[in-house]
């Protein structure tokens, strides 16, 4: 069976409105369209394929503004508000969604904008499993979450990852790492590192197709992990 893919940017306390997390989402899912095509266009969930396909969302911060405040995680506000979309795939192996909790403050909850990627063998998991639409997408992240961390990576490897124990933000095929974890060390070979403006930088282990059934590539992801822990980048966040 073929792995499947995610990608996804956490950040813990940060108290925002639904106007302000509308005006992240509507540059976040604005940065995304260029990315490629799949993640060009939004629909709110239905009941039904075809109901869905009747709402279309519009990335302007005022639509996403409306869709944060009925999205309110009750009964407290500093849980922050949430919202979804899907990307109208008749396939849903070749199709993609959003989950976002944005304005959490609660020591329990934690933030988040995850993107469920297309994993059958379709046209769209052909173009988007690969490391530059995957770096695409986790500079939008970035860029319009300013998250304290992002990953796009395999659930084998993250699974693979979490029997381990280990805490910290986890490294995968492509991870972002805020600026306020520090500075990133001289890494291995054939480790891509790249600035994303001001706010952090982007690692990519691997040109190729990162999987948990390679050896290689998970000794890899360890040697990265180990040189970033030594460098206190992947500690938690106050």
């Amino acid at each position: 069976m073929s792995e499947t893919y995610y990608a996804g940017a956490y950040w813990r306390l940060r108290k925002e409105s639904p106007e302000e997390c509308g005006r992240r989402a509507e540059a976040f899912l604005q940065a995304l369209a260029p990315v490629d095509p799949s993640v060009s266009r939004w629909f709110k969930l239905g009941r039904s394929r075809r109901e869905a396909l009747k709402h279309r969302i519009e990335p302007d911060h005022v639509t996403l503004e409306k869709m944060f405040r009925r999205g309110k995680l009750k009964p407290f506000d500093e849980l922050g508000f949430r919202i979804s979309g899907w990307n109208g795939e008749s396939d849903d192996d070749d199709a993609c969604g959003f989950y976002i909790v944005c304005g959490g403050y609660a020591e329990e909850t934690g933030n988040r904008c995850v993107l469920d990627l297309p994993n059958g063998n379709g046209p769209n998991a052909e173009r988007v499993l690969t490391a530059p639409v995957l770096t695409g997408l986790v500079r939008a992240m970035a860029m319009a979450w300013d998250p304290d961390d992002a990953i796009a990576t395999s659930d084998s490897h993250r699974e693979l990852v979490s029997k381990k124990g280990e805490v910290g933000p986890l490294v995968g095929w492509v991870t972002y790492l805020s600026r306020r974890r520090g500075t990133v060390p001289p890494l291995p070979a054939p480790v891509h590192i790249e600035r994303v403006e001001d706010k952090g930088t982007l690692l990519v282990l691997t040109p190729e197709r990162f999987t948990a059934s390679n050896p290689e590539h998970i000794a890899l992801a360890e040697r990265v992990r180990e040189l970033l822990d030594r460098a206190g980048l992947l500690g938690l966040l106050r």
